[in-house]
C-alpha cells in the first residue's frame, strides 16, 4: 500500500504543477480571463495563485511539506473555483463547460483536503 499510495500522491501533485506552469506559459490570457471573470487586481493575483499551486502540487508530489503544501492547493482551488467557474450566472452554452471545471475543481480540493488532515500516508495505510 505505501507505493500505491506515493504513487497517488505524485501523480496528484504533478497534475496540479503542471496545471500551474499551463498558467504560466499563458500568464497573459489567465489574467484576462480571470480580469473578465471580475478578479479585482487578476494581473497580481493570477501570478501569485499559480504559483501557490505549483508550489503545492511540486511539494505534494515529493512528499514534503505534507501542510503547508495542501493548504497552498486547498487556497487555490477555494479562491479560483466559485469565481472562475460560476456556471449558475452563464448562459447556457457557456454553463455546461463551466459547470464541469467547477466539480473537477471541488474534486481536486477534495483531495487536498484529504492531504491536509492524512499527515502520514505510510501510517495511514498501515492501520487499515
Amino acid at each position: 500500500m505505501g507505493r500505491i499510495s506515493t504513487l497517488g500522491r505524485a501523480l496528484y501533485g504533478s497534475v496540479l504543477a503542471f496545471m500551474a506552469l499551463d498558467n504560466f506559459r499563458d500568464m497573459d490570457g489567465s489574467i484576462a480571463a480571470a480580469d473578465s471573470s471580475g478578479v479585482p487586481e487578476a494581473d497580481k493575483l493570477v501570478p501569485f495563485a499559480s504559483g501557490a499551486l505549483l508550489f503545492g502540487g511540486v511539494a505534494l508530489a515529493l512528499g514534503k511539506f505534507r501542510r503547508l503544501s495542501a493548504g497552498a492547493i486547498i487556497t487555490f482551488f477555494v479562491g479560483v473555483t466559485p469565481q472562475m467557474h460560476s456556471f449558475w450566472s452563464m448562459e447556457a452554452e457557456q454553463s455546461e463547460g463551466h459547470q464541469i471545471h467547477f466539480l473537477k475543481n471541488l474534486a481536486l480540493l477534495g483531495g487536498a483536503l484529504y492531504f491536509l488532515t492524512n499527515e502520514d500516508d505510510q501510517q495511514h495505510s498501515t492501520e487499515e
